[in-house]
């Protein structure tokens, strides 16, 4: 019996958590030939997401993939995007979440008659500790650092940084 991944059980757990607190859940996706996306909002081969109730429409997620219908410009559009390509699921509010590392996606995993004695790799998670804001250290900033002359500006669009 194959093992069953646990990112659909914590992506859908982070996104009932974000929901019951009132809390904004957004995706942080890496965009490849398996994902259906709007292409003129992809940056640097990622794209944010909002998935709150009210900006999706008919949102599933199951174990394979999350797909929902959402506006952009106004305009619906019908999104799919693969497990296995969601970097991150976080509240918009205070970036409380949780990432993973995408390695491997499904447009460049081998096809299943391919070398069947390489191991598979699993998703990894990686751990975020919870901090006030005015204990903060700098790099668990959602602000881009600035050299740390300036203090961060307030308002603006939230930035998801990576930590490794």
């Amino acid at each position: 019996m194959s093992d069953i991944s646990t990112k659909p059980y914590l992506l859908r757990a982070i996104y009932e958590w974000c929901t019951d607190s009132g809390f904004t859940p957004y995706l942080a996706v890496k965009v490849d030939a398996a994902t259906t996306v709007p292409m003129e909002y992809v940056r640097k081969g990622e794209i944010i997401l909002n998935i709150s109730y009210g900006a999706t429409s008919g949102l599933k997620m199951d174990n394979d993939a999350i797909h929902f219908r959402a506006r952009f410009a106004g305009v619906s559009r019908e999104l799919y995007v693969p497990v296995q390509n969601v970097l991150a699921i976080y509240a918009n509010e205070n970036g409380q979440g949780m990432a993973f590392d995408v390695s491997t996606t499904a447009a460049e995993m081998p096809a299943p008659d391919a070398d069947a004695s390489a191991p598979a790799t699993a998703p990894a998670l990686s751990a975020v500790p919870d901090s006030s804001p005015d204990t903060a250290p700098a790099e668990a900033s959602s602000a881009p650092d600035n050299g740390g002359d300036e203090p961060p500006k307030k308002g603006g669009r939230p930035t998801l940084t990576r930590i490794k």
